[in-house]
């Protein structure tokens, strides 16, 4: 990220790290602190925020909107790998590394970004050890996610994948009726990228749940489960 395209906005940025879990914790001073040291960056829809190649250099944070991390394979097919929400980070590893990153990272719509050097955070891991197990248990969980998307890509048919992650969904709900709407948190594009389909496949899959009243498809990315345990029965 270029330091002169980044902008000083002491209000944004404070409320951007308050966002934060690594950072929440930190009394109003303390955020201040970590706020003066970061830059600020607005970015339109489906601009480039890093790419692989890029040097390790900053922690990335969303402010406002949302920006989708994924790989590319050697045939250029892209495999989305999470999708960050206000509040979520990114780069965390260059406080830990100096390697190239490894993934790219593209806004889905007009998101704002806060970002903070490598140099910067790692004085204030020294001064403040919590935000470093805070850090540790967010790549923690990210790395558990991880595992569970290589298990399902690797041992799941699309049919397994598609109903195991709306299961996933479900569960983020938490709630116990048999049926109620969720909303999907991208688009069936980057959904049938996450699972490691085609969009086609997807549909079809999608299209032939309707069929057996499982679901019921009520928006671009609305889906009403009809009949919660016919997709577990699919998933175990």
């Amino acid at each position: 990220m270029k330091s002169d395209s980044l902008e000083h906005n002491e209000s944004a940025k404070k409320l951007c790290v308050s966002l934060v879990p690594i950072f929440n914790h930190l009394d109003h001073s303390e955020q201040i602190d970590v706020a003066r040291t970061s830059r600020s960056k607005t970015y339109e829809k489906k601009e480039i925020i890093f790419q692989a190649g890029d040097p390790s250099e900053y922690l990335y944070i969303v402010h406002k909107g949302k920006v989708k991390i994924y790989n590319l394979s050697e045939s250029g097919k892209e495999q989305l790998i999470r999708i960050l929400n206000p509040g979520d980070f990114m780069g965390e590893l260059s406080v830990f590394t100096d390697e190239l990153l490894t993934s790219y990272a593209e806004t889905i719509e007009r998101t704002e970004i806060c970002a903070i050097h490598k140099n910067d955070l790692q004085e204030f891991l020294v001064e403040k050890p919590t935000i470093s197990f805070k850090i540790l248990a967010e790549s923690s969980k990210r790395l558990k996610e991880a595992e569970k998307s290589i298990e399902r890509l690797s041992s799941q048919d699309v049919e397994k994948r598609l109903a195991s992650y709306l299961m996933e969904q479900v569960e983020k709900k938490k709630n116990s009726g048999t049926a109620f709407e969720i909303i999907l948190p991208m688009s069936k594009k980057d959904l049938s990228s996450y699972i490691g389909s085609t969009q086609e496949t997807l549909s079809r899959r999608l299209t032939s749940f309707e069929e057996k009243g499982w679901i019921k498809q009520t928006g671009q990315r609305k889906i009403k489960i009809v009949d919660k345990q016919a997709l577990k029965d699919i998933v175990e």
